[in-house]
């Protein structure tokens, strides 16, 4: 079918505009020979705003399903080292589930919540001094990234795939490689001995979400992208590129 529908320039002749959801996931698209000019970036959003925290807590927060390729050996192995420091909690469930059991009763430093509702996640999350994102996969795009952001709360994450393009490494969250506990540690080394700049990444973090993952700004970005469908003169008030 994929090979018809190349044949007949499908993707190119048949739709008119195509939606990624990060600048990573649109390079991708390009690169599997989707027309650049025809794809414009517009992310997910929040339907409400949970408002800022003031993050007063001391601690670090993952949350997300226990599995591999969310990072979970990475993120034990670096709390191993990190100890007391800046104190984790875990909030989630999943196949890796008895790996941070046993975690949290070994290490006085790690708590595991285990699955808790999302107004409860919420409250964890503007209580909480970072958000740990250590995924060894790309990601689509992490809605617990925009609600970060919208409680004021920095991201440590991956510097992978649509994680990378999110988050602005230094402005409202810090870039680590992916897969590596060591470099883990030295963020959130770097994150516990840098108190000004992790105040002023709350600041960054809040003010990326009231300019790009508001509901008001998400419809108007929506409605532009309609409108250059249907009138391709407006093409570049929504800054669709032509070519990459």
């Amino acid at each position: 079918m994929l090979a018809t529908h190349n044949y007949k320039q499908t993707w190119s002749k048949a739709v008119s505009s195509y939606i990624a959801l990060t600048e990573f996931a649109r390079s991708k698209f390009i690169q599997g020979g989707f027309p650049a000019g025809k794809i414009v970036v517009k992310p997910n959003y929040l339907q409400t705003d949970p408002g800022p925290g003031e993050g007063r807590g001391n601690y670090a927060l993952f949350v997300g399903r226990l599995t591999p390729e969310k990072g979970i050996s990475t993120l034990l192995e670096a709390w191993r080292q990190i100890g007391s420091a800046l104190p984790l909690e875990i909030a989630g469930d999943g196949p890796l589930a008895p790996e941070v059991d046993k975690a949290s009763r070994e290490m006085e430093c790690v708590t595991w919540l285990k699955w808790l509702p999302r107004a409860e996640i919420l409250q964890r999350m503007k209580d909480a001094s970072v958000l740990i994102l250590p995924s060894t996969w790309y990601e689509g795009f992490p809605m617990i990234i925009a609600e970060a952001f919208a409680v004021g709360l920095p991201v440590i994450a991956s510097n992978l795939g649509s994680m990378s393009t999110i988050v602005d490494h230094q402005r409202t969250g810090l870039h680590v490689e992916a897969g590596r506990a060591s470099k883990l540690v030295e963020a959130v080394r770097w994150w516990g001995a840098n108190p000004a700049d992790a105040a002023r990444m709350r600041v960054e973090a809040r003010l990326e979400y009231e300019t790009k993952y508001t509901a008001d700004v998400n419809y108007a970005q929506l409605m532009n992208i309609y409108d250059s469908v249907l009138d391709p003169s407006t093409r570049k008030e929504i800054n669709i590129p032509a070519e990459v």
